[in-house]
């Protein structure tokens, strides 16, 4: 028994052919567009178009391409495609892209069933919420009130919403009163094919990345200044520390002239 050729439409064909080209790229990354509005998606694609490019399709295409692009490392990329899924080819770095991606993310309010990554908190102040069930919303979900100016005030900065747990249709509900808008949505960056190898967890957290980055400065600057190693940037605190010491030494000098 012959079995029946699987007939690939024109259409398909011509996907997978560009899919395959553009995996000559320096760099092939899946990316997340889960809970992305289509306007908000077109608007990052037409912004990221001039260092690379974002195609949507099917998982069974995408898959086909990566298998037959002639790079066995491309084949690694499979198991991190899926639903909500497109691909970014680019000639920048993986990193770079990444970081472009985060830049391009815009605040959104919360939604029933997130699940936030860090705690969600109302701060301690005023709000435009007048006297009335408010009070028992807003004293619902733990929040200390008190009636100022004719205005609900919050007394204490408390945690609504908890981290890792998801978010509930009143807590959502509360956020969007005091005008709470703790998530910022855009294409997240699953794994990624650049520079001959796959990376996987690349999402960038600038302000996160910046904090390290202060903090390992600061170490770095005060072990060369202890050691002394003299720099451009260390040079005026040796120059502060070798005067320290110098009086130092000098009230030490003049403490033994005095006995």
């Amino acid at each position: 028994m012959v079995a029946a050729k699987t007939h690939v439409s024109e259409s398909k064909k011509k996907v997978v052919k560009e899919l395959t080209e553009l995996m000559k790229k320096k760099t092939v990354m899946i990316v997340s567009i889960k809970g992305l509005p289509a306007a908000q998606f077109q608007e990052i694609k037409k912004n990221l178009r001039a260092v690379g490019k974002i195609i949507v399709a099917k998982s069974t295409l995408v898959n086909f391409a990566l298998e037959h692009a002639g790079i066995p490392a491309l084949k690694d990329l499979e198991k991190n495609v899926g639903a909500d899924c497109a691909i970014l080819f680019s000639d920048e770095d993986a990193f770079i892209i990444s970081g472009m991606l985060a830049d391009s993310k815009t605040p959104a309010k919360a939604k029933a069933g997130q699940v936030p990554e860090e705690d969600i908190y109302a701060e301690a102040g005023g709000t435009d919420l007048i006297p009335g069930p408010d009070i028992s919303a807003l004293s619902a979900v733990g929040l200390k009130v008190k009636v100022e100016n004719g205005k609900l005030a919050i007394q204490a900065r408390a945690i609504v919403c908890k981290k890792g747990e998801p978010i509930t249709p009143e807590r959502a509900a509360i956020l969007a009163k005091l005008n709470i808008i703790p998530f910022k949505i855009g294409i997240e960056p699953v794994a990624a094919f650049s520079n001959g190898k796959v990376y996987t967890g690349i999402k960038i957290n600038k302000e996160e990345f910046m904090k390290d980055f202060l903090s390992m400065y600061s170490k770095a600057l005060a072990f060369a200044v202890n050691m002394p190693f003299v720099t451009k940037e260390t040079l005026p605190f040796v120059l502060g520390k070798a005067a320290s010491h110098e009086n130092a030494l000098k009230s030490l000098i003049k403490t033994g002239d005095n006995q």
